[in-house]
C-alpha cells in the first residue's frame, strides 16, 4: 500500500516535505483549539480509497485511546481503530472524499484499557480538503449531556438558577439569568440587593423589603417584579428563592431561580382584554401539552437505557401513564459526580400534567446541583422541603424521593428518603428491602427529620429504586404490594433483562393506573 500524501521524515513521522498543501493545513491547525486532524487517503490497486492517514492534527487533539496530536501523526485509521472498518462513519469518510460534502455523524467506539473496556460517544465532523479530510470530534459523555439538558430545560422554560455565598460574597447566575436581564455576561451576575435598580419604581420598595428579609432572617422569597430594558421593553421576572442557615440561624447561603413571566403575563391581559376564555383555554391547553412532551424530551429523553457509572450498571424504566400530557411527577436522575462517586435520584410528584412538570423540574434541578456542591444528602432534603413549603405559587402539595450516593473506591452507597417506598436489595437471590432511615415526606412539616443510612454493595448485587406505581393497586394495602415486588424480584435475579422481566410482571399495561418509574442498579 503507498501512501500518495505523506512523505516520511527523520525517525519515520510525517513530515510535509514537497506537499504545500499539507504544509498550510499544519500552519492552520497549529492555531485552533479542540480535536481537529488532516486525513490523506490511501489508495488501493482499483483507486479505491483502502485507509486513512494522520498528516497533521492540532495541540489539543485527543483520540478514544488518551493519545495527544503529536502522538497520532502517521497512524493508520484502521490499524489504529480497527472496529471503525464498515462503520457509519468509515461509509461517511469515504462519501466525504468522492462527493466532496461533508459529513457529520456520531460514533459510539470501545476500547480496552487496563483490561476494562470502555465505551465513549462522540460527535464527529469532516469536509474534504486538498485531496483529504479535515476532522474534528467532541466526545459526549454523561455529564456534558446532562448540561445541554440542562440548558435546554432553562431556556424553554424561561428560567435560570442563582447562587450567593454569604460568606466569601461569591455569587453564580446561570446562562439564562443573563438572558432574561438582558445583562451583558462580561459584567458578571449582580447582587440581590441591587436588583431594585432594574424594577419599575413602583416595584421597588415592595421588592428591596422582600430581598432584606431573605438576606437577614432567611424568609423565603417568591416575588414578581417588572424590569425596564433597552427599547423601552418591559420584562415580568419572578424570584423563588431560598437560605441555608449555619448554627445560630443565620443566612449563609441563598438557592434560587429567576423566571421571565412576561409571555404568561401577556396572555393574562390578552385574555382580560378579549374575554375570549375559551379560545384562550384550548390554545393554552395545545401550549401546555407541546410544552410538556419537549420538556418530557429534555428531563426524561430516554424512557428506557443502559448507563455505567463507575464499576456499577444502572438500566432505567420510565412509563408515564397519562398519554395526553405524557408526563406525570415521577423523575429519576442517574449521574457522574464531580469527585467521581454516582448520583442516584428516584421521586414522585402528586399529580400529573405541567403543574407537576414544574414542580418536578424544581426539585430534580435543585437536588442534582446541592448534590454537586458537595452538599450532605440529609440538608439536601431539608432544603428542598423548605423550597417546596415556601413556594407561593405551589403546583403541587407533596413529594417523595431517595437519594443515593455511591463511591466507588469504598464501594458504599449512603441514601436517604423522604417518605419514598424503602429500596431493594437481591444478594445471592434473595430479596430484602433495606431499613429505612428517618425521613418524611416533601412538603408536610416545616419541622422535618431526615437521616442518612449506608450500604456496602458487593459484587453481584442488585439495588431497586423505585416509584409506587410498581407496587401499588387500588384497595390493597401497601405491604402486600412490596412483599408481591420482593418475590416477583426473586423470581426474575438471573434473568438477562431483569427490569423488563419484572415490569411485565408486575403491571400489565391495560391495568396500570399510575407512573412508574424504576432504577436496576447493578455491580
Amino acid at each position: 500500500m503507498t501512501d500518495r500524501s505523506v512523505v516520511p521524515g527523520p525517525g519515520g513521522g510525517p513530515t510535509a516535505g514537497s506537499d504545500p498543501a499539507v504544509a498550510v493545513v499544519r500552519q492552520v491547525l497549529a492555531g485552533l483549539p479542540g480535536s481537529v486532524v488532516f486525513l490523506r487517503p490511501e489508495f488501493g490497486s482499483q483507486g479505491e480509497a483502502t485507509d486513512f492517514r494522520f498528516v497533521a492534527t492540532s495541540p489539543e487533539a485527543v483520540d478514544i485511546g488518551g493519545r495527544r496530536g503529536p502522538d497520532l501523526l502517521g497512524l493508520s485509521v484502521l490499524r489504529t481503530y480497527p472496529g471503525v472498518a464498515g462503520s457509519d462513519l468509515w461509509q461517511g469518510y469515504l462519501r466525504a472524499l468522492k462527493a466532496g460534502v461533508g459529513y457529520e455523524g456520531e460514533l459510539e467506539y470501545e476500547a480496552v484499557a487496563a483490561g476494562v473496556p470502555h465505551r465513549s460517544r462522540y460527535s464527529v465532523r469532516a469536509v474534504p480538503c486538498h485531496d483529504g479530510l479535515i476532522v474534528s470530534w467532541d466526545r459526549l459523555d454523561s455529564s456534558e449531556r446532562e448540561q445541554r439538558r440542562l440548558a435546554l430545560m432553562q431556556h424553554l422554560g424561561r428560567m435560570g438558577w442563582v447562587d450567593r455565598d454569604l460568606v466569601h460574597g461569591e455569587i453564580t447566575w446561570s446562562e439564562e439569568v443573563y438572558s432574561i436581564f438582558d445583562r451583558d455576561r462580561s459584567l458578571g451576575p449582580m447582587t440581590l440587593e441591587d436588583l431594585s435598580v432594574h424594577a419599575e419604581p413602583e416595584d421597588r420598595p415592595a421588592l428591596d423589603g422582600a430581598v432584606e428579609a431573605l438576606l437577614k432572617t432567611g424568609e423565603p422569597l417568591d416575588h414578581t417584579f417588572r424590569i425596564s430594558l433597552p427599547r423601552k421593553v418591559t420584562r415580568h421576572v419572578r424570584i423563588v428563592a431560598g437560605t441555608e442557615n449555619d448554627a445560630q440561624g443565620h443566612p449563609v447561603r441563598v438557592h434560587g431561580f429567576f423566571q421571565d413571566l412576561t409571555a404568561a403575563k401577556r396572555a393574562e391581559q390578552q385574555l382580560l382584554e378579549h374575554q375570549q376564555t375559551a379560545l384562550a383555554q384550548q390554545s393554552l391547553l395545545t401550549a401546555e401539552r407541546d410544552l410538556a412532551a419537549r420538556l418530557q424530551n429534555t428531563l426524561l429523553p430516554v424512557p428506557q437505557q443502559v448507563l455505567h457509572l463507575a464499576d456499577l450498571t444502572v438500566d432505567i424504566a420510565y412509563q408515564p401513564v397519562q398519554e395526553g400530557l405524557n408526563l406525570g411527577g415521577d423523575w429519576y436522575s442517574a449521574i457522574e459526580l464531580p469527585d467521581g462517586s454516582s448520583l442516584f435520584v428516584v421521586g414522585d410528584v402528586a399529580g400529573h400534567g405541567l403543574d407537576a412538570v414544574a414542580a418536578m423540574a424544581l426539585l430534580r434541578f435543585t437536588a442534582k446541583g446541592m448534590a454537586i456542591t458537595g452538599t450532605p444528602l440529609p440538608t439536601v432534603l431539608d432544603g428542598l422541603n423548605t423550597l417546596l413549603l415556601h413556594t407561593t405559587e405551589r403546583t403541587c402539595d407533596t413529594a417523595t424521593m431517595i437519594m443515593a450516593v455511591y463511591q466507588p473506591a469504598t464501594s458504599r452507597l449512603t441514601w436517604v428518603r423522604a417518605g419514598h417506598p424503602p429500596p431493594l436489595l437481591l444478594r445471592r437471590g434473595e430479596a430484602r428491602f433495606l431499613p429505612p432511615p428517618a425521613g418524611i415526606l416533601l412538603g408536610a412539616t416545616t419541622t422535618p427529620r431526615y437521616a442518612a443510612a449506608t450500604l456496602d454493595l458487593l459484587p453481584g448485587d442488585h439495588l431497586l429504586l423505585y416509584t409506587d406505581g410498581l407496587v401499588e393497586r387500588p384497595n390493597e394495602p401497601i405491604d402486600e404490594g412490596l412483599a408481591r415486588l420482593a418475590r416477583t424480584a426473586a423470581a426474575h435475579a438471573d434473568t438477562p433483562r431483569f427490569l423488563d422481566g419484572l415490569v411485565r410482571a408486575l403491571v400489565a399495561p391495560e391495568a396500570r393506573r399510575d407512573d412508574i418509574c424504576a432504577l436496576h442498579i447493578s455491580r
